[in-house]
C-alpha cells in the first residue's frame, strides 16, 4: 500500500473511518464494522420546520347558525340526520335548494324541510299547577295577573298554555312553543283524557251523578263524559269528572245545569300528564318520555 494511502488513513475525520471496510485476509470480501473514531463527524440535526401560521378565525355572525342546528332545533331531527337530508336535497332555503354542508343561515331566512316550513327555535314543554287568581287570556287588564308570569323565567322560549283556564280554576296547565301541540288539545275532536275535581255547594244526588254519565243536552248540544265518580273518602259534594274536553267552562255547565253551585274545580289530571309532587303555584320541564307520550296521546 502507498504512503499516501496510510496517511489518508490516520487522516481525522476520514471518510473512510468509522464506515466499512473491505477486509484483505484469506477468509474473502466480507465487510468487517469498525467502532467509529471519536473523532468522526457528527451528523447535523434536523431542521425543524417551519411552523404553519393560522389563518385568523373569521367570527362567526350571531343571527346566524348551521342549517344542520336549524333543523335540529326546529325538532325535525338530529343534527346527523339533518345533514342527510341536506345532502339528498330536500331543504330549501328561501326556495333554494341546498346541498352544501356547514351553509351558514339567518334567523329570518325561510327554510323547508321536505316542504314543511320549519323555525328554529326548541321545543319545549312545561307544565304548571296553576294557583287560584291567574287568567290564561292573553287581553287581561293591565296588572292582573297572568299564567305567563309564574313562567317567565322558565325559558326564552315563546310560551302559550294549551287550552284556557278561567281564574277560579285550578290545577295542571301545559305550555309550550310547539304549535302542533297546541292546536291538537284545543280542537273540538280531540282523543285525549282530562280528570277534573269539582267541588260542589252540596251532595251531589246519585240519580244526577247517573244523569251526567249517560249524557246531559246543554244549550243544544249533547255533553258527553267519560267517567264520573264519588270521590273516595270524601264527601258526596266532591265528584270526579273524566271528559275529553280542555274548556273548563263545560265542565262548570255540567253541575250548573242540574242546578249545583261549583265551587273550586282542579284539574288533575291533563293527557296523560299529572301534577303528582308539584307544589301549587310550581312548574317543571316535560320528560323525554312524558312529551313522546303526549305527542302520541
Amino acid at each position: 500500500m502507498s504512503r499516501h494511502q496510510d496517511n489518508d488513513k490516520s487522516r481525522p475525520g476520514s471518510a473512510r473511518q468509522g464506515g466499512y471496510k473491505k477486509s484483505s485476509n484469506s477468509r474473502g470480501n466480507a465487510p468487517v464494522r469498525k467502532a467509529p473514531s471519536k473523532f468522526a463527524a457528527k451528523p447535523e440535526a434536523p431542521k425543524e420546520a417551519p411552523k404553519a401560521t393560522k389563518s385568523p378565525k373569521r367570527p362567526s355572525n350571531p343571527d346566524e347558525i348551521r342549517l344542520n342546528r336549524y333543523i335540529s332545533n326546529s325538532g325535525m331531527c338530529s343534527r346527523r340526520d339533518a345533514d342527510i337530508y341536506i345532502q339528498s336535497g330536500n331543504v330549501k332555503v328561501n326556495g333554494v335548494v341546498i346541498t352544501e354542508m356547514g351553509y351558514r343561515v339567518k334567523l329570518t331566512d325561510t327554510v323547508q324541510f321536505d316542504g314543511v316550513t320549519i323555525t328554529p327555535e326548541k321545543k319545549e314543554y312545561i307544565v304548571l299547577n296553576k294557583p287560584k287568581n291567574f287568567s290564561t287570556a292573553g287581553d287581561d287588564a293591565p296588572g292582573s295577573a297572568n299564567v305567563l308570569d309564574l313562567v317567565r323565567n322558565a325559558s326564552k322560549a315563546n310560551l302559550l298554555p294549551v287550552g284556557r283556564m278561567d281564574k277560579t280554576t285550578t290545577g295542571l296547565l301545559l305550555f309550550t312553543n310547539d304549535t302542533k301541540i297546541v292546536q291538537k288539545f284545543t280542537v273540538p275532536n280531540q282523543r285525549s283524557s282530562k280528570v277534573y275535581q269539582v267541588s260542589l255547594d252540596k251532595n251531589l244526588k246519585f240519580e244526577d251523578l247517573e244523569r251526567v254519565q249517560k249524557g246531559l243536552i246543554i244549550d243544544d248540544h249533547k255533553v258527553f263524559v267519560e267517567e264520573i265518580t264519588y270521590i273516595e273518602d270524601q264527601p258526596k259534594s266532591e265528584i270526579g269528572i273524566k271528559m275529553k274536553t280542555s274548556n273548563v267552562k263545560v265542565v262548570r255547565k255540567i253541575f250548573e245545569h242540574l242546578k249545583y253551585d261549583v265551587l273550586k274545580v282542579d284539574r288533575v289530571t291533563f293527557a296523560g300528564l299529572t301534577k303528582k309532587n308539584l307544589p301549587r303555584g310550581d312548574w317543571r320541564f316535560l320528560t323525554e318520555q312524558e312529551i313522546i307520550n303526549l305527542k302520541n296521546a
